[in-house]
């Protein structure tokens, strides 16, 4: 049975609700991902950069603390219900976002984030004050996650931009 409709769940009063703003392997069908993912941890266990784990929740999560995603697809080779798909691994949504705890965007000096990265997505804009703005070319970034987990502070987040702009943060 699914979690979102375990009786466990219900029982125990907590009704789950999938968190559309944390991140998901790459190959999450949008659409039916909180459906056909059963918990097996299959994802988990075929991520050779070890970056997806299992949230609070129990589904499986992508955290970028110690590695960067390679787009492999080897998660979603792996997964057995199609939650995953490999024909969408590289779709993936997710852009990073600069919070306000940024060193550069405080005055100290810091770059490490552009250093990173391998497809020269981040830039810097210096500003009055001798402070520098982050800069994201959303079309460059592919969301690896590799400036997150350079991030002295954890100052890198990740957004679902739109042509509105952006949608949901992680």
């Amino acid at each position: 049975m699914n979690k979102l409709a375990s009786r466990r769940a219900f029982l125990r009063g907590r009704v789950l609700r999938p968190d559309r703003s944390t991140i998901r392997p790459p190959g999450a069908v949008d659409h039916s991902f909180f459906e056909l993912c059963h918990d097996c941890d299959v994802c988990v266990q075929a991520c050779p950069q070890d970056i997806i784990t299992i949230d609070a929740q129990g589904w499986p999560e992508v955290r970028f603390e110690n590695a960067a995603c390679t787009f492999c697809g080897d998660c979603a080779d792996a997964c057995p219900t199609g939650a995953l798909d490999r024909d969408r691994v590289s779709d993936w949504p997710w852009r990073a976002s600069f919070a306000a705890t940024c060193l550069s965007k405080n005055g100290v000096t810091c770059r490490i984030c552009q250093d990173i990265c391998d497809r020269d997505a981040l830039r810097f804009r210096l500003q009055l004050g001798g402070r520098s703005e982050p800069v994201l070319d959303t079309d460059a970034c592919t969301g690896c996650g590799a400036c997150a987990g350079a991030c002295p502070v954890r100052a890198i987040g990740f957004e679902r931009p739109t042509q509105d702009g952006p949608e949901v943060s992680a």
